[in-house]
């Protein structure tokens, strides 16, 4: 079998998997940032999520989302820094909106993906892909994988404090690590 009639058997064998309906039933997104002082992430588990299922893989949409006041880098200063930048009052939700997923290789019960769709920070919504891997097993499909973003992009600000002195990088590493399940066992 020739190499380009194998990528065609393994892309038709990618995009045949059916996804179901499905909820978050477990997750954490992240943002590992760095700044003056060093390295930090901030994190939550506040999230919730649906996916829309469709017969095959790259048709799949849906969301997923979190309070931005949620995110914690167990550093108060910093968490009121991280809040106040994002002005969470204003623009309480960080959220993802799935468009498509463009199925990769399969490597062993995993399949590489990178998700495409939106992103909306700080209240500006944006194209974002995120790379990674996606497991589908009974009732349950998980999605671990990041994507690199410019804040500034996003109409954040506030990255420096003490006259320039302490300064966030613009640029950042999105994390997301999300279960959803399906009301079938």
């Amino acid at each position: 079998m020739s190499c380009t009639v194998a990528l065609i058997v393994l892309w038709g064998r990618l995009d045949a998997q059916a996804v179901a309906d499905a909820s978050v039933v477990q997750g954490a997104l992240a943002f590992d940032a760095q700044a003056t002082l060093g390295a930090f992430t901030g994190t939550t588990t506040t999230v919730t999520g649906q996916l829309v299922g469709a017969a095959s893989l790259a048709a799949v949409r849906g969301w997923v989302e979190a309070p931005s006041k949620s995110l914690s880098s167990q550093n108060g200063k910093r968490d009121r820094d991280t809040w106040a930048s994002l002005e969470v009052e204003r623009f309480p939700t960080l959220r993802f909106e799935l468009d498509s997923v463009a199925p990769g290789e399969i490597h062993g019960d995993s399949t590489a993906v990178v998700l495409l769709g939106r992103l909306s920070l700080h209240g500006q919504n944006r194209p974002v892909r995120f790379a990674g891997y996606l497991w589908q097993r009974d009732n349950h499909v998980r999605f671990r994988g990041r994507a690199s973003l410019n804040v500034k992009d996003y109409g954040v600000g506030g990255l420096s404090k003490a006259f320039g002195m302490l300064r966030m990088n613009e640029q950042i590493v999105v994390r997301v690590d999300v279960n959803f399940a399906t009301g079938k066992p």
